[in-house]
C-alpha cells in the first residue's frame, strides 16, 4: 500500500489526502488535520534529545535543595489543642431544631478561630510573657511601645490556627527558632484566649447592668410620677376605682360606685318587672276565671248534698211524673241547693280577685321606683364616663411604666446572675510541650520538592528549547510542520568509517536506512519510481549529495542504469579531472550526453559530472537545453539521478526542478528551521515541480535499522563522500553539501 500522502496547505490547517499520490495537503479538504505538534511521541523524543539537560536541571535542583536545607534555621513547632463549648440556643420549630443548632455551633466555633488570630491575642501574650524585654526575642533597640509591636507581630507571625472540619477542637501550633520558647508562647497564647474571652464577657455584662441601672433610675421616675398623677386627677374628679386586683379592666364603668350602683340596681329593676308581670297574669287569670272555676271548702259539702238530691230524682223520675208532690219537693230542694253553692262562690272568687289586684298594684309601683332610679344612675355613670377618658389615659401609663420597671428589673437581675464565670466557653484540651525536634527544614521534602522542581524545570526547558529551536528532528515533524510523506531517516553515525565505506557494506545502518528510502520512492508515484529524481535541499551542507550518491549506488546495486547529474554549477560535489566535460559544457553546446559522462567503480552508475564552473550558472540553467539534455539522458537511462544546489537564494533548484519534475527534499535533523523548510518547498512548488517526499538526514530519534539486532537505536554519522580518490571517480570538493 502506498503510504505517500499528497497533501495540501490551507491557511496553516494541513489536511491528508490518502488516495492521491503525492504528498501535499488539498486546500478543499475540510475536516481533516495534522496531529499535534507536542503529542506523547513527540514528548518522549524530546526528553532523549534533551536528557542531559534535563538531568541536570534535576542535579541542580537537588543540589539547591540540600544546600538551601543545610542553610536553613531550624525551626520547631509546638501545637496546642482547645476545646469550644458553643453555647445552647433554644430553637421553638422542631423542624429547624438540629439544623438552627449545627449552624450556630459552625459560626460560634468559626468566629473563635478569628478571634484566635487576632493581633490583640498575640499583644495580650507578648505582655504575660514579657516578650518586650526579651533581647532574644525583639532585640535592644527602640522604646518600650515599639518593642511591644515587634513582640506581638512575631507572635502573630508564627502563630497557625487550623479551623476545624468538624467537631469543636481548634489545634493552633506556633513555630520558633527555640523548642521551649515555641511551647511557652503556645501555652501563654493559649491563656490569652482564654482570658480575653472572659474579659469580654465580663465587659459586656458590666456594660449591660450599667446600662439597665440608668434605665431603671429613669423608669422609676416616670412611674412615680404617672402615679402621683393618676391619684391627683381622681381625687379632683372624685372618681373611686373600686377595682382590685385584675378583677376588671382599670377605668371601667363597674369599677365605680355609679356603676355598681346601676349594676346592683338593674338587677332589682329586672326582678321587679318579673315579679310584676306574674302578678299582672295572674289577676287576669282570675278575672277572667270568675266564680265558675273556684271551689272551697264550705260549696264543697253543698255540691254533695245536690249532687245526692239530683240523683235520687233522676231515680224517681222513672216511677213519678215531674207534676207529683214529691217530685216537685225534690226539685226545689235541688234549687235551693245551687243558690247557696253560687253566694259561696261569688263571695270566695271576689276576695282573691281583690287580693290578686292588690299584688299587681304593688309591683307595678315598686318597678316604676327602680325604672326612675335606674335611669338617674344611668345620667350619672355617663357623666363619670366622660370624666374616666382621662383618668383611662393616666392609668394607661402608669401601668405601662409599671411593665417597663418589672422588666428591666427581672432583665437586671438576669444579667447579674450572668455576669458570672459560670461555665468555661474555652478550654485547654492538651497544652503544648517543647518539641522533639525541628519540622523545618524537612531534607526528604526538599529534596522531593527540589527534584521535581528539576524535572519541570528541565523538562519545561526542553519544550521551550525545543519550540524556540522550530527545526525538524523527526519523521512526524516532517509530516506535521511540513506536510511531506517522509520517505526515510537516515541515521547519524560517529564511527570513524567514511560515508562511501558505510554505503558499501549493505548491513550497515546507513545502507538500511538508504535502501529503505529506495523502498520507498517505488510507492512515490502511480508508475513507481520516477524516471527521472532531483535532490535538494533548503540550505547547504544538508546531506543531498550524500543521498543523491546513496540512491544512486543502491539503484545500480538492483541493476538499473542510473545516471548521477551533479547540478550544483556553483559549488560542485563531483568532478573529474578532465575540464572539457560536463553539464556546463553540454549546456553550452549541441553534444551528445554520452560525450560528456564518465564511467565509475560502481556497476551500472554514471556520472555526468559539472564541467567547469560558469560565471552565470542561472541563464545557462534558464535556457531550454537541460530539458533536450535531460530527455536524451533519460532515453538511454532507467533513471536519472540530479544532484541540486540548495533552494534558498539561488534559482538553480526551481529551475532544474521545472525541468525534472519530480523532487525529492533532504533535511538535516535538527538543524534545517521549519520555517526554511517551507519556504523551499512553496518555491520548488511554485516552479510547478512535485515533491514526492522528504528524507531526513543526521537524525537522532529512537528507532534503527537492521536485521541483526532489530530496533537498535542511531548513534551514526555521516563521513565524507569519496574521501578516496582511488576508489571512486566522484571526488568531493570539501565538506558534503
Amino acid at each position: 500500500m502506498n503510504n505517500n500522502l499528497p497533501v495540501a496547505k490551507d491557511e496553516g490547517t494541513w489536511v491528508v489526502d490518502r488516495y492521491g499520490p503525492g504528498n501535499r495537503l488539498h486546500p478543499d479538504e475540510p475536516g481533516r488535520t495534522a496531529p499535534s505538534v507536542l503529542d506523547l511521541a513527540a514528548l518522549v523524543r524530546i526528553i532523549t534529545h534533551w536528557r542531559w539537560l534535563i538531568l541536570s536541571a534535576v542535579i541542580l535542583g537537588i543540589a539547591a535543595a540540600v544546600i538551601i536545607t543545610l542553610l536553613t534555621t531550624p525551626m520547631y513547632r509546638a501545637k496546642v489543642t482547645l476545646e469550644v463549648n458553643p453555647p445552647s440556643v433554644e430553637i421553638l420549630d422542631e423542624n429547624t431544631r438540629d439544623r438552627g443548632i449545627a449552624q450556630s455551633n459552625w459560626d460560634f466555633v468559626a468566629t473563635q478561630v478569628g478571634l484566635l488570630a487576632s493581633r490583640s491575642v498575640a499583644e495580650r501574650a507578648a505582655q504575660d510573657l514579657n516578650l518586650a524585654n526579651n533581647p532574644e526575642f525583639v532585640g535592644t533597640g527602640g522604646d518600650p511601645s515599639t518593642r511591644l509591636n515587634i513582640a506581638a507581630s512575631r507572635v502573630a507571625g508564627g502563630l497557625r490556627v487550623r479551623a476545624p472540619d468538624q467537631g469543636q477542637l481548634i489545634e493552633f501550633t506556633y513555630e520558633s527558632e527555640s523548642p521551649q520558647l515555641a511551647a511557652q508562647v503556645a501555652n501563654a497564647i493559649a491563656e490569652a484566649f482564654i482570658n480575653s474571652n472572659l474579659q469580654r464577657r465580663y465587659e459586656a455584662s458590666a456594660y449591660a447592668r450599667t446600662f439597665l441601672e440608668r434605665q431603671i433610675a429613669k423608669t422609676r421616675g416616670d412611674l412615680e410620677r404617672s402615679e402621683r398623677q393618676l391619684v391627683s386627677y381622681a381625687q379632683a374628679q372624685g372618681i373611686i376605682n373600686t377595682a382590685s386586683g385584675d378583677s376588671g379592666a382599670p377605668g371601667s364603668d363597674a369599677n365605680s360606685l355609679q356603676g355598681q350602683s346601676l349594676v346592683a340596681l338593674n338587677d332589682a329593676l329586672a326582678t321587679a318587672t318579673a315579679r310584676r308581670v306574674a302578678a299582672e297574669g295572674a289577676y287576669r287569670a282570675a278575672s277572667a276565671a270568675g266564680a265558675t272555676t273556684e271551689v272551697t271548702e264550705g260549696s264543697q259539702h253543698l255540691r254533695q248534698a245536690r249532687a245526692a238530691l239530683e240523683a235520687e230524682y233522676q231515680e224517681k223520675r222513672t216511677m213519678m211524673k215531674p207534676e207529683h208532690p214529691e217530685m216537685l219537693s225534690l226539685r226545689s230542694r235541688i234549687d235551693e241547693l245551687g243558690r247557696q253553692i253560687s253566694r259561696e262562690t261569688s263571695q270566695v272568687t271576689s276576695a282573691r280577685v281583690n287580693s290578686l289586684a292588690a299584688e299587681y298594684r304593688a309591683a307595678v309601683a315598686a318597678e316604676r321606683a327602680l325604672q326612675g332610679r335606674v335611669a338617674a344612675l344611668k345620667g350619672s355613670v355617663l357623666d363619670l364616663r366622660g370624666r374616666s377618658i382621662q383618668y383611662t389615659i393616666l392609668q394607661r401609663d402608669v401601668d405601662t411604666n409599671r411593665a417597663l420597671y418589672d422588666a428591666l428589673l427581672q432583665r437586671y437581675k438576669e444579667v447579674g446572675v450572668a455576669g458570672g464565670i459560670g461555665a468555661a466557653p474555652i478550654s485547654i484540651v492538651d497544652r503544648a510541650e517543647p518539641p522533639g525536634g525541628p519540622f523545618k527544614p524537612n531534607l526528604p521534602l526538599n529534596l522531593a520538592f527540589g527534584l521535581g522542581l528539576g524535572l519541570i524545570g528541565g523538562v519545561g526547558a526542553a519544550v521551550g528549547l525545543e519550540f524556540v529551536n522550530d527545526t525538524i528532528k523527526s519523521r512526524d515533524d516532517v509530516r506535521n510542520k511540513l506536510g511531506l510523506a517522509c520517505l526515510g531517516a537516515v541515521p547519524k553515525t560517529v564511527g570513524k568509517t567514511s560515508f562511501v565505506d558505510d554505503l558499501r557494506d549493505p548491513g550497515s545502518m546507513v545502507s538500511e536506512a538508504y535502501s529503505a528510502v529506495v523502498a520507498a520512492l517505488r510507492f512515490s508515484t502511480d508508475s513507481g519510481v520516477p524516471k527521472a529524481l532531483l535532490v535538494t535541499s533548503a540550505r547547504p551542507s544538508e546531506g543531498k549529495s550524500s543521498s543523491a550518491l546513496a540512491l544512486a549506488q543502491n539503484f545500480s546495486r538492483r541493476g538499473k542504469k542510473v545516471l548521477l547529474i551533479d547540478g550544483d554549477l556553483r559549488k560542485p560535489t563531483f568532478k573529474t579531472a578532465s575540464e572539457k566535460t560536463g553539464l556546463t559544457q553540454l549546456l553550452t553546446n549541441e553534444d551528445s550526453v554520452g560525450n560528456h559522462i564518465v564511467q565509475t567503480q560502481y556497476e551500472n552508475l554514471w556520472l555526468l559530472p559539472c564541467g567547469p564552473l560558469p560565471p552565470n550558472p542561472a541563464d545557462l540553467l534558464s535556457t531550454n537545453r537541460f530539458q533536450h539534455v535531460l530527455r536524451e539522458a533519460s532515453s538511454h537511462f532507467d533513471l536519472v539521478i540530479i544532484d541540486a544546489p540548495p533552494t534558498l537564494g539561488l534559482a538553480d533548484a526551481p529551475l532544474l526542478s521545472a525541468v525534472t519534475g519530480n523532487v525529492m527534499f533532504v533535511i538535516e535533523a535538527g538543524k534545517t528551521r521549519t520555517s526554511a523548510a517551507r519556504e523551499a518547498i512553496e518555491r520548488i512548488e511554485s516552479s510547478g515541480a512535485h515533491i514526492i517526499g522528504a528524507t531526513l538526514t543526521k537524525a537522532t530519534e529512537s528507532g534503527g535499522y537492521g536485521y541483526k539486532n532489530y530496533g537498535y537505536g542511531y548513534g551514526y554519522g555521516y563521513g565524507k563522500v569519496g574521501t578516496k580518490q582511488n576508489e571512486i571517480q566522484m571526488i568531493p570538493q570539501g565538506s558534503d553539501s
